[in-house]
């Protein structure tokens, strides 16, 4: 049966959507973990444009808590060598999917247009590490970062986290693990996070047809958890902490046609109750993933540039340098 959609979808929506009708792909939940990464990495191409050069690129493996773990590390055009503002970059997929390669080109469009440094690890992937292991692999590398600010060229004062779906989940968990630091995220960049375990309404209203379905979502979630108790435990739930105050200020996108968008608007609404600040901003017409579908339209790189935006407003050392 084909789902009718809302008249109210962005065009470029719409067309990702009828792409993905056309293309009749089994659903992630049909197969194996392996076989939707495997999906997922070959679709990526279609979504994104090409990508941006960068002032630099490397990679470097750091002794993780379960082995090696492998970083990118972009410094965008415009970056200085020394002291530059830098983004731990948490890479969206439903803790189980997505990779360095899914969310190259999100990357490159930060570095670039906060002329920062950002990192992107290759953090450990459920069902094989289930929770914490993200969660341990981020604030590992987000330690490191602090660290060795002087040896990457960046200030540990002006580290901010983001990430996207999943990796909005675990940047909301780490800048909630890090209050306690001495040198604690300067800012959280949060493209339509996951902070909420249990399907709220919008799990209903968007079910089906919309990108990400409820039937995934959960797949994702239940290969993520290591048993249904794991859902209350804040760090799968941020909203079930007892108090967000003293997070980092955030920046929180919304796509309003997204199984995600409740939870998000509910974040967002906690933060502002417990005084932390916030930019919230909507994409009424958009879909769950759409910053990662620059290839169809504007509205990826604005949210990318809202984004940046945001964080100069949380930061008075980038004055008043506008993103591009």
């Amino acid at each position: 049966m084909t789902t009718l959609l809302s008249p109210l979808l962005d065009p470029e929506a719409r067309h990702v959507l009828d792409l993905d009708r056309q293309a009749a792909a089994p659903p992630f939940e049909a197969g194996t973990p392996e076989e939707a990464r495997r999906a997922y990495e070959e679709g990526v191409p279609a979504l994104q444009g090409e990508r941006e050069p960068v002032g630099s690129l490397t990679e470097r493996t750091i002794t993780g808590p379960g082995g090696p773990l492998t970083l990118r590390i972009y410094r965008g055009q415009g970056a200085v060598g020394a002291a530059a503002p830098a983004l731990l970059y948490l890479h969206g997929g439903g803790w189980v999917i997505g990779n360095l390669e899914s969310h190259d080109e999100i990357c490159r469009w930060l570095a670039n247009m906060a002329a920062c440094v950002v990192v992107s690890p290759d953090y450990r992937l459920a069902p094989e590490h289930k929770f914490p292991a993200a969660i341990e692999d981020c604030r590992a590398v987000l330690s490191f970062m602090q660290g060795g600010a002087g040896d990457l060229g960046i200030d540990a004062e002006r580290i901010a986290v983001a990430g996207d779906s999943a990796g909005g989940n675990l940047a909301t968990v780490l800048c909630l693990l890090a209050r306690g630091d001495k040198k604690p995220p300067a800012a959280q960049l949060l493209f339509y996070p996951n902070t909420g375990a249990s399907q709220a309404a919008d799990y209903r209203r968007f079910a089906d047809g919309y990108g990400l379905t409820s039937a995934t979502m959960a797949w994702f979630r239940d290969h993520y958890i290591n048993h249904a108790g794991d859902i209350d435990d804040w760090r799968v739930s941020p909203l079930k902490a007892a108090s967000l105050a003293g997070t980092a200020p955030a920046f929180v996108a919304i796509a309003g046609h997204d199984i995600l968008a409740d939870e998000g608007e509910a974040y967002a609404k906690r933060l502002e109750d417990d005084e932390v600040p916030v930019v919230l901003r909507r994409w009424p017409g958009q879909i769950h993933g759409f910053v990662s579908m620059g290839r169809h339209g504007p509205a990826a790189r604005q949210a990318v540039g809202a984004a940046v935006a945001a964080w100069r407003g949380f930061d008075p050392v980038f004055g008043n340098a506008q993103a591009d």
